[in-house]
């Protein structure tokens, strides 16, 4: 038998169909990818061998775990199996960590909840597993707390207290999907690392086959709750039996049809701009020290142009926005739109900040669920002097849901009503209802499906060609940035180390930095030479 084997598993709730005959297994050694869009059931699949479902769910058909029957295993049984036998690694470092506790204090709490080993014994292997993710002890001792790391490095911390106790099968559940291209390579190769040199199986949960295909021995690919393909990882992206698959593969390499850019004109004029930030006293009555986060950058954007921004987290492309947008004020340097300066002093000119929109990353997040649509996306309408009323209001409205390829009536729904790239698109019409010069994407698409996150480039590429769009696109996913931008700017350490046309910078990287965040995306395996190599095989 497998070490989880899992059969004809259905699920209901609440009368509604959730799972439907799921059948995989994985074996020791073995890394299992199960990819699919949200509302596939992968969350759900490894929710049901954790054992942490709802109350009112009911299931059929057998989860076993190392010959463990888990479906009548009770509470209590299931407590001896979570973090000794299945650890589970989440989605979101930061809500499964707790913020008041040190990073060796919830390491140690899996093995001390287990009585595996004496307390001195546990910090001991705390130390261990949290040098075998990655977080040496010179830099990441046990005293640490979660809020003092990055993305990254939290997730290394999470991986740590899964493996704490050696378990043998582990569970990754979009573990990757927040991150940048090299924390994210670096994340999956420590994965891939830990079931070679431990044995385990992993069972990764994955809405991109980019992510998993030079990882997986086997991909299962879920829609609606049904397992549609599964096989080998090479047999299976050669064949894609299954035109779902097919979709999957085909929206993780979607390509944009990006309308032509006009006559260079600067709208957006940033200039040695500078950014620094307070740190606190290293000892009382000490002057306090600051700390340069962005370090005299100096770019233009021109009207229409799509410009793209790319770096690792903690590289300064957050607060660069923020000051754009005359959220942060700059120590230095000048940032102009349309000649006009954004701040006056140090506060920032209402007059030029109400020409630019931002649409954030967690569409969900950036809404007031209270409100309704039309509420929502009105909101830039208290920047104006007078904004419309009436009927005029209503038109406004109208017209920006429908450019986002939504409906007028949805002006009366909640956010809650709606998917996440549904809401997503509500964010791009809230930014369009007052017809900026500029709008700023902040990792706009970062958590999306690839099916949807093709469907809103494709809309953003529709945009620009009704509203001719000027837009800086922020993200930390090359291949997004390299199909929906005219030029590109890397950023590094709080400054821009190399910018040019789009594909030039992609094709002939010249900065090393630039180099090495290339060589870390994830890329989608050539199909005609994987169907050569299986015919030769």
């Amino acid at each position: 038998m497998s070490l989880l084997q899992i059969d004809n598993l259905s699920m209901d709730i609440v009368n509604t169909s959730i799972l439907r005959d799921v059948t995989l297994t994985v074996d020791p050694g073995e890394i299992v990818a199960v990819t699919g869009e949200s509302g596939s059931g992968k969350s759900m699949t490894a929710f049901s061998v954790m054992q942490l479902l709802p109350e009112s769910v009911k299931t059929s058909g057998s989860i076993y775990l190392d010959g463990k029957d888990l479906l009548q295993a009770t509470e209590a049984e299931m407590c001896r199996l979570r973090g000794n036998t299945v650890g589970m690694v989440f989605q979101e470092p930061m809500t499964a960590l707790n913020p008041v506790k040190t990073i060796g204090d919830q390491v140690t709490e899996t093995i001390l909840i287990h009585k595996a080993m004496s307390p001195a014994d546990a910090k001991t292997r705390a130390r261990e597993v949290l040098d075998r993710v990655g977080l040496p002890a010179d830099r990441f001792p046990l005293s640490r707390y979660p809020h003092e790391l990055s993305g990254g490095q939290r997730q290394r911390v999470v991986i740590a207290m899964a493996i704490a106790l050696r378990p043998k099968l582990l569970i990754a559940d979009e573990p990757t999907t927040a991150l940048d291209v090299t924390t994210q390579a670096q994340i999956l190769d420590l994965l891939k690392g830990l079931v070679e040199d431990f044995g385990m199986g992993l069972l990764m949960i994955t809405h991109d086959l980019a992510v998993v295909a030079d990882m997986a021995d086997r991909i299962v690919v879920m829609r609606r709750g049904e397992v549609v393909e599964r096989g080998p990882t090479r047999s299976l992206l050669a064949q894609m039996k299954h035109p779902y698959t097919r979709q999957l593969f085909e929206a993780s390499g979607h390509q944009v049809d990006l309308p032509p850019r006009p006559e260079p004109k600067p709208l957006l004029e940033v200039k040695d701009v500078v950014r620094d930030y307070r740190l606190p006293r290293t000892r009382p009555f000490a002057p306090h020290g600051h700390f340069r986060a962005v370090k005299g950058v100096s770019f233009e954007l021109h009207r229409g142009e799509r410009l793209g921004l790319v770096g690792e987290s903690g590289c300064g492309k957050s607060t660069l926005t923020r000051a754009l947008l005359g959220l942060e004020p700059i120590q230095g340097g000048s940032i102009t739109l349309d000649g006009e300066p954004v701040f006056s002093g140090t506060k920032p000119n209402l007059a030029v900040r109400r020409k630019m929109q931002v649409v954030f990353q967690d569409p969900f997040g950036s809404f007031n669920p209270r409100h309704r649509v039309d509420r929502l996306i009105t909101e830039p309408f208290f920047l104006l002097d007078e904004p419309p009323t009436g009927k005029a209001r209503e038109a406004a409205i109208g017209e920006a849901l429908e450019a986002v390829g939504l409906a007028a009536p949805d002006a009366s729904k909640y956010i809650h009503e709606f998917s996440g790239g549904q809401r997503q698109r509500i964010a791009i019409a809230r930014a369009l209802i007052i017809r900026p010069e500029l709008i700023l994407f902040d990792e706009a698409v970062s958590a999306l499906d690839v099916s949807v996150r093709a469907q809103i480039l494709d809309l953003l590429a529709d945009l620009c060609r009704a509203y001719d769009l000027s837009y800086l696109f922020i993200s930390h996913d090359l291949s997004v940035v390299r199909t929906v931008t005219d030029r590109v700017l890397v950023m590094k350490s709080g400054e821009i180390v190399e910018q040019g046309e789009t594909e030039e910078v992609f094709s002939n990287p010249r900065h090393p930095y630039t180099r090495t965040l290339i060589d870390a995306a994830p890329v989608l395996p050539d199909l005609d030479a994987l169907g050569r190599s299986l015919t030769d095989a």
